[in-house]
């Protein structure tokens, strides 16, 4: 059985290497992004001016793009974490603004009942003799 995401792509004709390409052109960095990070990082370890400004810079892209291993394991049903979510709807928004379609929402795309499963142990009772 295909996924949510493989359907709604089949139905409105959108190609996988164009998801990775507008992905990749979305969320990969540019200059003005390696500035901001820059005062960050100097502001974390200054005082003053360079502090202010460090916490006024703003948010920088992601510079993580969707890849094919991440799709494979949408296809399959696998879970991904909610960064990866977010990316894929992000491309695919911006694929459907170019067409002039409406935007849609990550409940369009996804199972939100499969949720990633935290990480940590797995509590095993112990028996008592």
């Amino acid at each position: 059985m295909p996924s949510k995401l493989q359907t709604f792509l089949t139905e409105n004709k959108i190609d996988q290497r164009r998801l990775l390409a507008v992905s990749h052109g979305i969320e990969s960095l540019r200059p003005a992004d390696r500035a901001i990070r820059l005062v960050k990082k100097q502001g974390a370890k200054a005082e003053g001016e360079l502090k202010e400004k460090a916490k006024n810079a703003g948010k920088t892209r992601s510079g993580r793009a969707i890849n094919v291993v991440s799709l494979n394991k949408i296809y399959t049903g696998k879970p991904v974490t909610g960064p990866t979510r977010s990316r894929v709807l992000r491309a695919v928004n911006a694929i459907l603004e170019v067409r002039k379609k409406d935007k849609v929402e990550l409940s369009a795309l996804f199972d939100l009942v499969n949720e990633k499963p935290k990480k940590g142990k797995k509590k095993v009772e112990k028996k008592k003799n």
